[in-house]
């Protein structure tokens, strides 16, 4: 058992308990903004970590949930400070928040590590948020814990619900095919998104508030709490309260992310279906922890893990359900014979967490021996167009299309692509293997979400609804299809993809997980050797940055400079 810490063992005690000349002007600070020492002293300091804005909607609560942390942190006998982070709204941040989940984890990294504090609160959800400010907190290592946003409530049109990204490309489909009217999509846009919260499908920011979930950074269950519910502000303050003992405790990130907190996000992970985005954000977590995480891992546990949560965009429910359900710990009582049940999380472990759980609707969150598919829910593919490795979501994909040959039909920019599509004498046919390029991490810049390729016009009034679609981009975790994903190396920095021709015959074998081109290793060879990346503007500021030192999508898109469990040291103090 740690030694229980004491006030003088706090970070904070070196800026405010000492008698020093550089101590007195931090204490009359705090008496300038209207505080008293008392009120400090012989008390941890609290960081929040709020990644609220006013036009982030999955994060339009979190200035609330700050005062409840608050609330919880000042009852525990804490003194919380609230520290303003990059906000990336993922629905407004152009060309993709991905851009920037390494400077928001460059940002909480350093407001941890100069400010007095002794433990952090994170709240963040949407997407990139999750990783970033969990990257940046394991680089300090100070007793942390992670506040999710929570889900939105379900979208509900005519009576159906709706689910975020899913149901918006199910049904521009069909308006693109001349099913749905005009008047009809506008009631839809009024519906899908009702409150302030998370995609409510088992998108990028579900699954990775899961994975944190999982991997012990939160109040077990608090990831799959709506962010509308009065349960996510008791969460909240409950969460402010347990931070206080965290620090006392001495218990960090260091202590719960081990190699097998992290088998155990996979496990989870496959389980659900989740977002391949969780490929990049799970790796680049993992080796900031120095745990080497790669894409055969997930592989390795795509073929010993079905899916068992039936929510979309892979099944068909939504994660409001998932928490009638009963939530996280009621899939980890699921998989129970599969986890790890002695690692820990913030309170104790995964196996004190399910003790007592019932999952109270069994079509929502299956048995193991009744899955929504029988297998994991992404796969990774290699070959020659992919030697380093692409991802695919196989049960979110039409089964006819898991081996298929088929012509490519190349397009090198977004526009030039959806200009093509909305012709309706393109020449396609619903057996093209549709190819997005120069839309990788160096590419995009930022490997945006534009994976799931628009399927064009003219097929989708022939009733076409899936079809072979590869690119070095991500796609939404909402999204679906057979598309294949973050092709490695990304063929703006030569990667094979920059090599193919409109009418070369792509063939793809998901159960061997295999892409192939079928050219010559010669042919490739000369394609690449003249082949020249289109312009970009790299040429100063957080763009020159990113392109100078970004990896590739199987390396965790980290920075290289980043992608360490090195620690920095403590500040001087002067």
């Amino acid at each position: 058992m740690t030694r229980r810490k004491k006030p003088e063992d706090f970070r904070s005690f070196r800026w405010f308990g000492v008698k020093d000349l550089r101590s007195f002007g931090h204490r009359s600070r705090l008496y300038q903004m209207g505080y008293d020492h008392a009120e400090l002293a012989n008390k941890p300091v609290i960081a929040i970590i709020n990644t609220w804005s006013d036009i982030n909607p999955c994060h339009a609560h979190l200035r609330a949930r700050a005062e409840e942390v608050k609330r919880g942190v000042w009852q525990a006998g804490g003194f919380p400070i609230e520290l303003p982070a990059m906000s990336l709204a993922e629905t407004y941040v152009k060309p993709t928040t991905m851009l920037y989940r390494n400077f928001l984890a460059m940002e909480v990294e350093e407001l941890i590590r100069s400010h007095p504090v002794d433990g952090v609160v994170l709240l963040a959800g949407c997407d990139k948020t999750t990783p970033a400010t969990i990257m940046g907190a394991i680089q300090v290592d100070l007793p942390t814990i992670f506040v999710p946003a929570g889900p939105m409530l379900r979208g509900t049109y005519r009576g159906q619900a709706l689910g975020s990204g899913s149901d918006v490309w199910k049904y521009w489909a069909e308006k693109e095919a001349g099913r749905i009217t005009e008047h009809e999509w506008s009631v839809m846009e009024r519906g899908i998104a009702r409150s302030f919260g998370t995609c409510m499908t088992m998108g990028t920011a579900s699954t990775m508030t899961a994975l944190a979930d999982t991997l012990g950074l939160s109040l077990p269950g608090a990831s799959a709490i709506p962010a509308a519910d009065a349960g996510h502000s008791r969460m909240a303050a409950l969460s402010g309260a347990r931070i206080v003992e965290m620090v006392f405790e001495d218990l960090k990130p260091s202590d719960l992310l081990t190699a097998k907190a992290f088998e155990n996000a996979l496990t989870v992970h496959m389980a659900m279906a989740g977002s391949t985005n969780a490929m990049i954000h799970l790796i680049a977590m993992a080796r900031r922890c120095g745990v080497h995480l790669t894409l055969d891992d997930f592989d390795r546990m795509s073929e010993k893990v079905p899916v068992l949560c039936n929510i979309r965009p892979t099944g068909e429910f939504l994660m409001e359900d998932f928490y009638y359900a009963g939530g996280l710990p009621a899939l980890w009582k699921q998989l129970e014979p599969l986890l790890h049940l002695e690692e820990r999380n913030v309170i104790g472990s995964i196996g004190e967490a399910i003790r007592e759980i019932e999952v109270h609707l069994p079509d929502v969150i299956r048995p193991l021996e009744n899955p929504v598919a029988a297998r994991g829910g992404t796969a990774i593919l290699k070959g020659n167009l992919a030697p380093q490795g692409c991802v695919m979501k196989p049960a979110a994909a039409d089964p006819a299309l898991l081996k298929h040959r088929g012509q490519a039909l190349v397009f090198d920019d977004y526009d030039t692509m959806m200009e093509a599509v909305n012709d309706e004498d393109l020449d396609v046919t619903a057996d093209t293997v549709l190819i997005l390029r120069n839309a990788g991490p160096v590419g995009g810049p930022g490997m945006p979400e534009w994976g799931m390729l628009p399927i064009p016009k003219k097929l989708l009034k022939q009733g076409v609804r899936d079809m072979v679609r590869i690119s070095d981009a991500r796609m939404s975790g909402t999204s679906y299809g057979a598309c294949i994903l973050h092709v490695a190396p990304e063929s703006y920095v030569g990667g094979p993809l920059a090599a193919v021709r409109n009418g070369d015959i792509i063939a793809l074998d998901v159960a061997n997980r295999t892409l192939t081109l079928e050219v010559n290793a010669a042919e490739i060879a000369r394609r690449l050797s003249e082949w020249r990346p289109p312009e970009r503007d790299y040429s100063r500021g957080f763009l020159k940055m990113h392109a100078e030192h970004i990896q590739q999508a199987p390396e965790g898109c980290d920075f290289t400079f980043l992608q360490s469990p090195h620690k920095l040291p403590e500040p001087e103090i002067h």
